[in-house]
């Protein structure tokens, strides 16, 4: 429970369906700790804690708050410093679901006795008819989270439940007002990443790793073919497809197309240098099937908005898969999670290599 509207709803429905809820919030970041002065927003704020904890008390059932600062920095913040130093863009939120908020949610479950868990997700889980246990998506397009939840394995999907999935958005605030909670029902939703001050990600790579600005400073901006055009602030303050704030002029309209740390050269290009074809995909969770046909048929995500692309996959011997899109496709980011659909159902995913 953050404290935001749609945990809180899932609680609550819950509740009312006769499941004996205890209510989990989770500590995972305090910007204090980080030498920032910015207001903590989010799920990581004392009024959300307190919403949590109120929604509880009111409908009589027990909350607590579990504090993973200490195994969220550990795994998800030096994974996302280390990540952008190697010249990729992270997802942190794939890897705080997958490898942090659920084992550790699970966890206190088990020593509350708990048989399940449920979260506020937009998103749906069924056994399908050989056993495994599938996210699909939720039926609200524009809130659906299934791409997040890739990397949760059979044992924590099936002792999951997501009561939103079959709900659109308009209709879980409604339920927040019929609970007796309109400002709730009103409250604005955050999409910046909790641990990063105003989505600001270079100031937090640059408070993260004392001197990073001076020692990445000055190198060279190049196009594909490696003519200098330039310099550049960093490797580590680009992004695949970025165009805005290059602070270079082209004459033209100029996108991140390569990034090489060991360089550190930052490749510029047009806009249809950042198409293509295939990519390796690895890190590989399978969901729905536990393996995969060669040349099976997937709707592919390359990013959480993307609306996906046709494309077949290809097991390779190291455990990777090699994606072949039908037509091609733009913004190819390593680092990035790439998601494979079968219709609605999350066949599996993996992290982009190249």
């Amino acid at each position: 429970m953050s404290g935001g509207i749609d945990s809180t709803v899932a609680a609550l429905m819950l509740h009312q369906e006769g499941y004996e809820v205890v209510g989990i919030t989770m500590k995972t970041w305090d910007y204090a700790t980080a030498g920032s002065s910015k207001k903590e927003t989010g799920c990581c704020n004392v009024d959300s804690f307190n919403d949590a904890r109120m929604a509880a008390v009111q409908h009589g059932f027990p909350h607590f708050i579990l504090d993973i600062r200490e195994e969220f920095g550990d795994f998800v913040i030096e994974n996302f410093v280390d990540e952008y130093l190697a010249g990729r863009t992270p997802n942190p939120c794939v890897m705080c679901n997958t490898h942090i908020k659920w084992r550790a949610l699970l966890k206190r479950a088990d020593a509350l006795g708990c048989e399940y868990i449920a979260t506020g997700h937009y998103a749906s889980i069924r056994q399908h008819d050989n056993g495994r246990y599938v996210t699909s998506k939720g039926i609200d397009a524009t809130k659906d989270q299934s791409y997040v939840l890739w990397g949760l394995q059979q044992d924590l999907l099936s002792r999951t439940i997501l009561p939103l999935g079959t709900y659109h958005k308009t209709a879980i605030r409604e339920m927040a007002r019929d609970f007796g909670y309109p400002e709730l029902a009103k409250k604005a939703e955050s999409y910046e990443i909790c641990f990063v001050p105003d989505n600001d990600y270079r100031g937090f790579l640059k408070h993260k790793v004392p001197g990073l600005e001076e020692r990445v400073a000055g190198g060279n901006f190049v196009d594909k073919s490696g003519k200098i055009l330039g310099q550049h602030k960093g490797y580590p303050f680009y992004t695949i497809g970025q165009r805005k704030g290059l602070d270079i002029a082209m004459g033209k309209p100029a996108y991140v197309t390569g990034i090489n740390p060991e360089t550190n050269t930052v490749v510029l290009g047009d806009e249809a240098d950042l198409e293509r074809n295939d990519m390796k995909v690895g890190r590989i969770n399978m969901i729905k099937y536990d393996t995969i046909t060669p040349g099976m048929e997937a709707v592919t995500k390359i990013r959480y908005k993307d609306s996906g692309a046709l494309s077949n996959l290809y097991p390779q011997e190291d455990g990777s898969l090699q994606v072949r899109f039908y037509e091609n496709v733009k913004g190819i980011a390593l680092g990035q999670s790439a998601v494979f659909y079968e219709g609605d159902d999350v066949i599996g995913g993996g992290i982009i290599q190249f």
